[in-house]
Parts: structure tokens; C-alpha cells; sequence
């Protein structure tokens, strides 16, 4: 997809340059009584991909998988375009998604924001998706009570083999024996009660806290915690009566139960397999392992054999190639947030969080991009958003273009993570009422080097946007 919108770019430049600096055709409100276009397309290259399609005055959204509706409403009629196949999307704004497995030949160079109806984005290549200067939104503690729901539901399936016992019954109606041997048979299926045992919690974010929280206070279990990164937010959910410690192995050594709820890091200093022979084979042999976070987080050989020479029970959302016909491991098809609640509130908070970012350049719940909120500002005045690498200097340069232009900075906020930087700046537009102040700016900014997109927020939706194409510019 780079190579046709290139040649359209400069195909436009071209054009632009015999025609000069030519109004385009996307209105927007006004500086005191002069029109504004932020929609500077060179020419009459603005869209590419299915131009029939294209709806101009509205932000496109392509979306993969279903999207629960409910949260599709979120997104209104006059400003929005929803696309909820996606076939036809070409030059889609923002996209959103669950389990599909994003390509970087699906993530037009229109495209301003990804979301996941969900908390995990293994699915989508976010390292990439951060050097392209494209924010990556995730949905925590939207599922965190339907997964909490199926972790207490599999702790008491691991203790009382209900599931055999179902089986066992179907099979004894089969042959018309269940009423003379019901009650012969059920010593088959003995258990253990919950109460009282001790519950291991590894991390303690929404699932984990609202895990703990409910087993100590509904079920009346001991609870052990551990999380290395546990936010204030996460530790004022959780039970009083919970005992912190400093590694999995502690969590681990005397628990009945083990909750897994830390995401799945691959690499060195990962999370895959983390949960391996050293620390199983410290746990007690009948102990219970509850893993509704990601299937690779577990040693799959490890587990067999721990499950082979105990009593001990698995109980996991995921396939599992080595334990999934074992007698003392019960497998479920990724279940955690299958509720028709969970959904809705995941695609909620993801579509509130692409209109936040796409309307005021508010960033929250990112993966990859820091948290930023600037507060709307009363009076004539136009917001910027800029995308640029996280290098000393740039932010200089930035506010130096806008003070060669004779465009006074009323408000800002920067902030970085990792390799990115984020600014959004209010420009006062006071006596700033032509047009080609704002779009040459723009256009100066976009092309510093270290800068990857900027965005004025201003006008119809779905215009305002460049980037910076290994120097070339496109709008």
C-alpha cells in the first residue's frame, strides 16, 4: 500500500505546484469571519483506496471481527463513518478490533488509532504501530468481572470434579442406570471445600484485585498476593487481609489455589513459560492452577508433570497441546470474556477512547503512547497534535516553527514513552485569519525530522492530518 500512495502524493505535489496555493474543497468553522480548511490535500489528492466510498465531513472507522453494537452507538451519525465488515474501508481514520490479527498492510497511511475491544495486544504489531506514530488503545478491566466470574467458577470446578461427574452421569442415562447407581457412584467425585484455603493472586491488576477481593470477602479464603507493578488503583481494590510478598515462588510455596492474571511478554526478560518447572515443583502437590491470562504463560511440560504425579489440578481457558485430554486438567475454549456484558463495555471504552483521541487529541489507555489530556480552551484558538520520535531538541524546534509563523502557543502539555513523544498545543488565532498561516506551519512541523504526523483539530472530521513518509509529505 506505500508504493500507490507515494505515487499519488507526488502526483498531487505536482499538481499543487502548477496550481498554486488553491483553496480546497474541505470547509471547516471559521477564524472570526474567514473560512478555515485544515484539509490541504496538494491538490485533489485527499483520500486514496476506494474513493466511492469515501464519505468527506466524517471520520471512518473500520472495524475487524464483530463489534458489539452497543458500542459501535457510541460513535455518532453525523460525525462518524462506522464500517462494521471493514471490506470496504479504505481509508479508514482509526480501526477497531478483538481478535483479529492485524497486518501492517491493512494499517492505511489515513489511519490515525487502533483500539482493542479487550485488555491483551498480542494481536496487533505495536512496536511497528509506535515507530509509524500510530497510538495503540486497549480496554482494561472492561472484561475484568466476566474473567473474575470464570477464575471463582474454574477454582470450584478444580475442587470438586463436577465436570467428571457431569460426564459420569450422562454416560450412566445412557444405559437408563443413573437413578440405582447415583448414589453408589458420587464418593467417585469427592472434593474440597474453599473456605479457609489459601488463594496465591500472580498480579494483581482489574482481574487479579477483583479476584482477591471477592474470594477473600465472599468465600472466606487466605489471600497472597504478588505484582511488581501494582498501581495504587489496583492496591485500594484489594482486601485488607491480603499478604504482599516479593516473588511468584513465595506467592506460590503454600497456596491451595494459583491465580495467573500478568500479561504475555515475549523476549528475554519475558513472561513466556514463567510459570515453570522451578516454580511448580515447589507448590504443594494437590494445588490448583487457575490460568485465565494467556496460555503460553505455563510450561506446558512442566504441568504434566506435575499433574502426572499428584493430585494437583489445571484449569485453563486455552489450548493446550500436552495436558488437554489429561484426567486432572480441564480445558475451556477461551471463555474469560465471552458475556454479552464484557463485550459491550470493551467496544464502549474502546470506540469513547478513539472518539476522545480523534476529537481533542486526548490519549488514554494506551499501550504505546503516554497518557495526555489538555483541557478545551475557551476563546479563538486551534488545536495541534504532533507525533514525533522521542529526541532532545524537537520540541524546540517545534515551537520555533509556530513562532517564525507569528502564532502565539496559549497552551501545551509534551510528554514521551519509550521511543515516542506526544504534543497537543492550542494556537491562539487571533488576527490569524488567513488560512495558510496554519496549513504551511503544518506543513514545516510535519517535515522536521524526528516528526511522524501532526493533526489540527479543527474543522470537518476526518481532515487536518500529514505525515512524514521518509520525507515525503502526505496529507
Amino acid at each position: 500500500m506505500l508504493a500507490p500512495s507515494l505515487a499519488l502524493l507526488r502526483r498531487s505535489a505536482v499538481a499543487s505546484a502548477a496550481r498554486g496555493n488553491v483553496a480546497t474543497a474541505a470547509a471547516a468553522r471559521t477564524f472570526s469571519a474567514a473560512p478555515v480548511e485544515v484539509e490541504h490535500g496538494r491538490g485533489q489528492w485527499k483520500t486514496y483506496g476506494d474513493l466511492e466510498s469515501y464519505k468527506p465531513g466524517k471520520f471512518q472507522v473500520k472495524c475487524f471481527n464483530k463489534i458489539s453494537p452497543i458500542g459501535l452507538k457510541r460513535f455518532d451519525e453525523v460525525s462518524f463513518d462506522v464500517r462494521p465488515d471493514g471490506s470496504d474501508a479504505a481509508n479508514a481514520h482509526a480501526i477497531l478490533l478483538r481478535s483479529h490479527k492485524l497486518k501492517e498492510e491493512e494499517v492505511a497511511h489515513t489511519v490515525r488509532a487502533i483500539a482493542r475491544c479487550g485488555a491483551g495486544t498480542n494481536n496487533i504489531p505495536v512496536a511497528r504501530m509506535t515507530e509509524l506514530g500510530i497510538p495503540v488503545f486497549n480496554t482494561p478491566g472492561a472484561n475484568a468481572n466476566a474473567v473474575k466470574e470464570l477464575v471463582l467458577c474454574g477454582m470450584l470446578l478444580g475442587s470438586r470434579r463436577v465436570v467428571d461427574g457431569i460426564n459420569h452421569m450422562k454416560s450412566l442415562g445412557e444405559r437408563g442406570e443413573a437413578r440405582e447407581r447415583v448414589e453408589k457412584d458420587k464418593a467417585l467425585f469427592g472434593g474440597r471445600e474453599v473456605m479457609g484455603k489459601t488463594l496465591a493472586v500472580i498480579g494483581l491488576g482489574h482481574i487479579g484485585a477483583s479476584t482477591a477481593r471477592d474470594a477473600s470477602a465472599a468465600l472466606g479464603m487466605n489471600i497472597v498476593g504478588y505484582d511488581p507493578g501494582l498501581s495504587i488503583e489496583s492496591a485500594l481494590k484489594l482486601p485488607r487481609e491480603i499478604t504482599l510478598v516479593d516473588s511468584i515462588q513465595a506467592a506460590c510455596a503454600d497456596a491451595d489455589y494459583v491465580s495467573l492474571n500478568i500479561p504475555y511478554i515475549k523476549g528475554e526478560g519475558g513472561t513466556h513459560g514463567i510459570i515453570n518447572g522451578d516454580i511448580i515443583d515447589n507448590c504443594k502437590s494437590d494445588a490448583v492452577f487457575l490460568n485465565f491470562a494467556r496460555g503460553e504463560l505455563v510450561d506446558s511440560e512442566a504441568m504434566k508433570a506435575f499433574l502426572d504425579r499428584g493430585d494437583g489440578r489445571y484449569v485453563t481457558d486455552f489450548p493446550d497441546d500436552l495436558c488437554w485430554d489429561h484426567k486432572n486438567a480441564i480445558v475451556l475454549p477461551h471463555l474469560g470474556a465471552s458475556t454479552e456484558e464484557a463485550e459491550d463495555a470493551a467496544a464502549s471504552m474502546a470506540a469513547d477512547t478513539i472518539k476522545d483521541f480523534l476529537e481533542s487529541g486526548t490519549i488514554k489507555n494506551s499501550v504505546n503512547f503516554p497518557e495526555t489530556s489538555l483541557p478545551e480552551r475557551e476563546g479563538k484558538s486551534v488545536r495541534f497534535t504532533i507525533v514525533n520520535e522521542n529526541h532532545p531538541g524537537l520540541l524546540a524546534g517545534i515551537t520555533d516553527a509556530f513562532a517564525k509563523s507569528g502564532l502565539n502557543i496559549v497552551q501545551q502539555v509534551n510528554h514521551s514513552r519509550g521511543p515516542v513523544a506526544y504534543n497537543v498545543l492550542d494556537i491562539d488565532t487571533t488576527n490569524h485569519d488567513n488560512v495558510l498561516d496554519f496549513k504551511n506551519v503544518q506543513e514545516e512541523i510535519t517535515m522536521l525530522e524526528g516528526v511522524l504526523s501532526s493533526r489540527i483539530i479543527y474543522g470537518e472530521p476526518g481532515t487536518g492530518f500529514a505525515k512524514n513518509l521518509g520525507g515525503d509529505y502526505f496529507v
